[in-house]
């Protein structure tokens, strides 16, 4: 049968994924309780509907970074999708370009950045992590600028990898003929079984940079000419600092429930950071997104756009790129419905006081 929501995609992904995969893909840190958390929150919400306006046909386009979108839904990093499907992050390219979206592309990619920026006609954004090698971080920054890449993703929530106990009792590893195609030097592209840990744990404390401060992001500025966001924001002073610093944008993320257990959801976290940037700079949220009302309730919130992860894999894991497509405008047919009946022509009408929490 077809899948007609997200859920669907995801009971498919489950049956069709080997058990490491799976878990890598759904699990989230130590207990999980901010994985549940992230879509409980969603739940919490109600929304205060508007009646008799006039609806005629919807428009769910925005404007984001000087790029027309045709709806506020992006697909969030995520890494290794060619654990999901043979063609990974190419098919989610493609697909995001079908649909009219931004493709966010990880630094730890089973395709190269080259391949994937080429791979559609729509907007890719690359998502890094800071290397200890500064040369290594700076050599990602220039190919993803030259290859095309409209804006970089600076995620700032993981001096350390979160304790994700699914991984760490599978031994995730990469299997043999999968590599983190983005990284040349001999070390960086494998993430071999640990004899006690997670593969990609032990990966991050080798590898990655723990010590990022603010300073870095002036840095990272000072080697692109495109917009830098700063992903992983959850505190308004945070924000504030990003805006001080000279981010271009600033995305609410606690990195989908896998870093900090008991960390706040990223939806209730959303308001004040919204209220601490004050409109300067764009904001988005990731986190627990599987409705287009969830779509809306975080663009009444301030959100300008919102994105997916695991959606986006299950959709690959099921039917390669025509699954992530089908994903992306099940959630945008969605959200079309939504804004109808929340009385609603555009995302820019919406606003909190459509929102009110469930008693």
């Amino acid at each position: 049968m077809e899948p007609v929501s997200v859920f669907d995609f995801q009971r498919a992904a489950r049956e069709r994924l080997d058990p490491m995969t799976r878990d890598y893909y759904d699990g989230g840190a130590r207990d999980e309780l901010t994985l549940a958390d992230n879509r409980a929150a969603f739940d919490r919400l109600r929304l205060r509907y508007r009646v008799l306006r006039g609806i005629g046909a919807r428009d769910t386009s925005v404007e984001l970074l000087g790029r027309r979108l045709a709806s506020p839904i992006l697909a969030a990093p995520t890494a290794f999708q060619g654990l999901a499907h043979p063609d990974g992050e190419l098919a989610t390219a493609r697909a995001c370009s079908a649909a009219g979206t931004v493709m966010t592309l990880s630094t730890l990619s089973t395709s190269r950045i080259e391949d994937v920026a080429a791979a559609g006609e729509g907007p890719v954004w690359f998502q890094l992590y800071v290397y200890r090698d500064r040369d290594t971080t700076a050599d990602l920054v220039r190919r993803a600028e030259a290859a095309g890449c409209e804006a970089l993703v600076l995620t700032v929530d993981a001096p350390v990898l979160g304790v994700r106990e699914r991984d760490v009792r599978n031994r995730f590893h990469l299997p043999a003929g999968l590599a983190l195609e983005n990284l040349t030097a001999e070390g960086m592209r494998g993430v071999p079984e640990a004899a006690a840990d997670s593969g990609l744990a032990s990966y991050v404390a080798e590898l990655l940079d723990p010590s990022l401060d603010w300073d870095d992001v002036a840095w990272l500025r000072g080697l692109t000419s495109v917009p830098v966001l700063v992903k992983g924001v959850v505190h308004p002073a945070d924000a504030r600092l990003a805006v001080e610093h000279g981010a271009d944008g600033v995305w609410v993320s606690n990195h989908g429930g896998r870093q900090l257990d008991t960390s706040v959801a990223a939806i209730d976290a959303l308001p004040e950071v919204v209220e601490a940037v004050d409109g300067r700079i764009p904001v988005l949220v990731d986190g627990g997104v599987r409705r287009g009302t969830d779509v809306v309730k975080a663009l009444a919130l301030g959100a300008d756009a919102v994105a997916v992860g695991r959606p986006v894999l299950w959709g690959l894991a099921v039917d390669g790129g025509a699954g992530v497509r089908r994903v992306l405008d099940l959630l945008r047919g969605e959200l079309d419905t939504s804004l109808a009946l929340c009385g609603c022509e555009r995302p820019d009408e919406l606003g909190p006081d459509l929102v009110v929490r469930a008693p």
